[in-house]
């Protein structure tokens, strides 16, 4: 989880190649409509987040009933998205937050190209991101470490 450019779908292939799972890249859940809008730089609103979140938790809780788990990158910015994805996928669910500063993100956005999320979206999601409380659990990882190192980190978070 965490704000656009910050690594989530990076850290999650590694991460389902390491647990030999399947990988989600929330992205490809979102409807036409909402890429529009965000390629339009227009922010979306929770009215355009809950069916989104309501995909990826039940492609989750799909592969994850079907193979035992999965991975997926999914922004999940605020905590009542994330007890949304908990709730629809059924089974236990840990998130991993990665963050960096405002300005490493925009230097990351300004070199990605072919994606629909404009880098003036970023404060946006600045915005709206609630920081995890200690009791949902969630790791936070900087990611000024090398990818490698963050799934590594993962992994051992996780157990495995």
């Amino acid at each position: 989880m965490g704000v656009s450019g910050c690594g989530k779908s990076t850290l999650g292939a590694l991460l389902a190649q390491a647990l030999d799972c399947p990988f989600l890249e929330g992205d490809s859940f979102h409807s036409p409509e909402a890429v529009a809008k965000m390629r339009g730089g227009r922010a979306l609103t929770d009215e355009d987040r809950w069916p989104w979140l309501d995909r990826v938790g039940k492609a989750a809780a799909d592969r994850a009933n079907a193979q035992g788990m999965t991975v997926a990158a999914c922004s999940a910015l605020r905590r009542s998205y994330r007890d949304r994805l908990r709730g629809a996928i059924g089974v236990p669910v840990r998130f991993i937050l990665l963050e960096n500063s405002r300005e490493k993100l925009l230097a990351r956005l300004g070199d990605r190209s072919g994606h629909y999320m404009p880098a003036s979206l970023l404060d946006s999601q600045f915005a709206t991101l609630e920081r995890p409380l200690p009791e949902e659990q969630v790791l936070i990882l900087n990611t000024d470490e090398a990818p490698d190192l963050l799934r590594d980190a993962a992994l051992r978070w996780l157990g495995r």
